[in-house]
């Protein structure tokens, strides 16, 4: 089990002190890459073990401890998409099936018995959900139905990334504790422990989420994207979206869309504010871009990449997809 993070202690504690008096259904919130699930998982041992710690940590060495630690305890359900059960999103389930990116209402009516069991252990029974949003409209009302009419001593545990895609009527039903992103400084301090060069450009580069960060840069995940768009967005005058899809035919959209995102975040900070967020390192080529666009194109651009954010796992045609964000993104300096 991972420990807790370094900026989670003052969340940790607030947990602890609902221990006492537990609502029926907890929904834990916060940008993604923070460490929100590692957060959820160590909170659900902690209230399953037989004899936590004076800060309540869960010992590690009892029964339930070891039950959790093998995936098999009885009064424990964690319920996300198959794709984050499977270790390669590529992998294809039998059947010839690419995993589902969503959580089905198949996987939420299976928890109907568990939720009508007594629990084994005498104490709480848990459902970890993760990420809640992932749940498709027939899975959110089947469990809507269960928190409506909640039994004792059982604890739902939201975890979202996006938790205003969520049912308003799910929300009321949760008690919300927002996660914190970490401090620059927290952040920095961490990835430079995990070994990462240049953590500063990784934390920004994944808008200051430090799991997100570490992931990116072990992998090398959006890298490639991010050192081709940088060369080309910085010279609007020069870009030639045809050529530079073809540069970028094996990138993710989604990749793509989130580095023009950070940048027009800056062009658009450093008109407003004389700040830049995300690329410090090319401070004096964004402000001397901002001179050429004004904040409503900006602002129209960016509600543009906000829409094909969301359809970014499954264009229709990811060439002209990309092709139409980056001649919006040149009309921005056509002037």
């Amino acid at each position: 089990m991972i420990q807790l993070y370094p900026w989670q202690l003052t969340s940790w504690q607030a947990l602890q002190g609902l221990r006492k008096r537990l609502p029926h259904a907890l929904l834990l919130k916060g940008v993604q890459g923070i460490g929100k699930l590692d957060l959820a998982l160590n909170f659900a041992r902690s209230l399953l073990c037989e004899k936590t710690g004076v800060d309540g940590a869960a010992c590690g060495t009892c029964n339930s401890c070891r039950w959790f630690e093998q995936d098999s305890h009885p009064d424990f359900r964690f319920i996300q998409p198959d794709v984050l059960n499977l270790e390669d999103e590529g992998e294809v389930k039998a059947g010839g099936k690419k995993p589902s990116r969503e959580i089905s209402v198949d996987q939420i009516r299976d928890l109907a018995l568990f939720s009508n069991l007594s629990s084994h252990c005498g104490g709480y029974r848990i459902v970890l959900i993760h990420p809640a949003e992932a749940m498709n409209n027939n899975a959110a009302n089947s469990l809507l139905k269960t928190l409506e009419e909640p039994t004792a001593n059982l604890l739902f545990l939201l975890v979202a990334h996006k938790p205003q895609q969520l049912l308003p009527t799910i929300l009321s039903r949760c008690q919300s504790i927002s996660l914190p992103t970490p401090t620059r400084v927290a952040g920095v301090t961490w990835l430079t422990e995990q070994g990462i060069h240049d953590p500063e450009q990784a934390l920004a580069q994944t808008g200051f989420a430090p799991l997100q960060a570490l992931s990116w840069a072990e992998s090398g995940e959006g890298a490639e994207e991010r050192r081709i768009l940088l060369d080309v967005i910085s010279q609007p005058s020069r870009l030639e979206p045809l050529s530079l899809v073809d540069n970028l035919q094996r990138s993710a959209p989604v990749h793509i869309i989130h580095c023009l995102q950070q940048w027009c975040h800056d062009l658009a900070s450093i008109k407003l504010a004389g700040s830049v967020r995300y690329f410090p390192d090319h401070a004096s080529t964004i402000l001397k871009l901002a001179d050429s666009a004004s904040i409503s194109s900006l602002m129209g651009f960016q509600k543009e990449l906000l829409v094909a954010r969301r359809a970014a796992n499954h264009p229709l045609n990811q060439r002209l997809f990309i092709e139409s964000l980056l001649l919006s993104y040149r009309q921005l300096f056509a002037a």
